[in-house]
């Protein structure tokens, strides 16, 4: 196997198990729920903690990432959320679960971060979109995981066994990145602590950065917001499906972003050498993934399935970012523009999940009105960001330099 496909290979299962964690709890629920007796804000709160995480690793992590390399911080913080997962599956009161949620955020916040620094490593930028769509459908076979095959494996074991096994994946996955991805030479950032924050100034003070970041940002919070936890409750609550049905159409969700990814991955560059923008081609599928949200909300007279499958074929359309960020700014900056774009990303998915979590809690159980209302909101702080996005910029912002 070359160095470039083991590195695609193994830093893609990185992700995966990362996508795992990040949905795991759609089909824990239940289960937490009657054991432990948690409400729809206790389960927002708790499950949005991994993002929170997440969110918060993100800029140290990017800094660790352009200074030392994807390998070696990968396979390190990974056992961080093995000691999680471990902890999520002993605990029995809130506390405790709440901070083995918040490890498994923490240890798995440099998986999507490496692959995409690994990737521009190792291969030229005309080539990134297919690849980080490739990466983000090795990774969206969790959102399949934790679909049916998930619900099947709870009808045999309880959740705390799967823990467990999770927590010896992710040592396993930790093990294999460091003794199997190859290192990069001469492709780590220079200069100490202060040059490395001054890199993270430059991007986070970059007005394409925001641009990109107003769409992007949005629409990928609402979308990993309502896949990872509240996607099967408007299932249930709104659509009137049974716990099975929703938990195959989990997997349907999973399946379509995975092909999504790919197909959009494959598009952008050949719509490119045709004169459409990376830009302009992920600003398109992201409007496109709000109109099927409003078809969903309105209950369009179309079946479920096609819906939900359009669902998760735009859904994950803005992660076409990366690659048109990726364009704009030097090689040694790459791994903290996609961890900054990556901390936006993930508070903005934690805010959704306890919104949405806190906005359940406010009506009568399995109120329809309250997922209205909730998707309304998102629906509409979205169409803002489509405004902010494709509004005509005075002057192209050029590639930064590195730091």
């Amino acid at each position: 196997m070359s160095k470039a496909l083991r590195i695609f290979v193994l830093f893609a299962c990185g992700y995966f198990v990362s996508y795992v964690y990040r949905g795991v709890n759609i089909g824990f629920a239940p289960f937490m729920t009657r054991e432990l007796g948690l409400s729809s804000a206790d389960l927002g709160l708790l499950t949005s903690l991994y993002f929170l995480g997440f969110a918060g690793a993100q800029l140290p992590a990017g800094v660790l990432l352009d200074k030392f390399g994807p390998r070696r911080v990968a396979s390190l913080v990974l056992l961080l959320a093995a000691a999680g997962a471990a902890l999520f599956g002993l605990a029995h009161g809130v506390g405790a679960l709440m901070v083995g949620r918040l490890l498994i955020g923490v240890g798995v916040s440099v998986c999507l971060g490496s692959a995409f620094k690994a990737l521009a490593q190792w291969f030229p930028v005309a080539r990134l979109p297919l690849l980080n769509g490739l990466v983000m459908a090795v990774g969206g076979m969790g959102g399949v995981v934790v679909g049916t095959p998930l619900n099947w494996l709870l009808g045999l074991t309880d959740w705390r066994i799967v823990s467990f096994g999770l927590a010896a994946l992710t040592v396993f996955m930790s093990v294999a990145l460091w003794f199997g991805a190859p290192e990069k030479p001469g492709s780590h950032a220079q200069g100490g602590l202060s040059e490395a924050l001054t890199g993270v100034r430059q991007v986070l003070g970059s007005a394409m950065f925001w641009k990109v970041t107003s769409l992007s940002g949005i629409t990928q919070g609402v979308f990993y917001a309502m896949q990872s936890l509240w996607m099967a409750p408007f299932m249930r609550d709104v659509e009137g499906l049974s716990e099975a049905q929703a938990a195959s159409l989990v997997s349907v969700v999973g399946l379509a972003m995975m092909a999504g990814s790919v197909v959009f991955g494959a598009a952008a560059r050949s719509l490119e050498r045709r004169g459409v923008s990376v830009f302009a081609f992920s600003g398109v599928g992201m409007v496109l993934f709000v109109v099927v949200q409003w078809l969903l909300m309105v209950r369009a007279p179309i079946a479920p399935v096609w819906l939900w499958a359009a669902y998760g074929i735009f859904g994950g359309t803005g992660i076409l970012s990366y690659a048109v960020l990726a364009e704009h700014f030097h090689g040694t900056l790459i791994g903290r523009v996609n961890t900054s774009l990556t901390l936006v990303i993930f508070l903005l998915i934690f805010f959704c999940q306890v919104g949405v979590g806190a906005m359940l809690g406010t009506y009568a159980a399995h109120s329809a009105q309250a997922h209205f209302s909730a998707w309304t909101v998102l629906i509409v702080l979205q169409v803002l960001g489509a405004v902010w996005y494709f509004w005509p910029r005075r002057q192209r912002v050029g590639n930064v330099a590195a730091a």
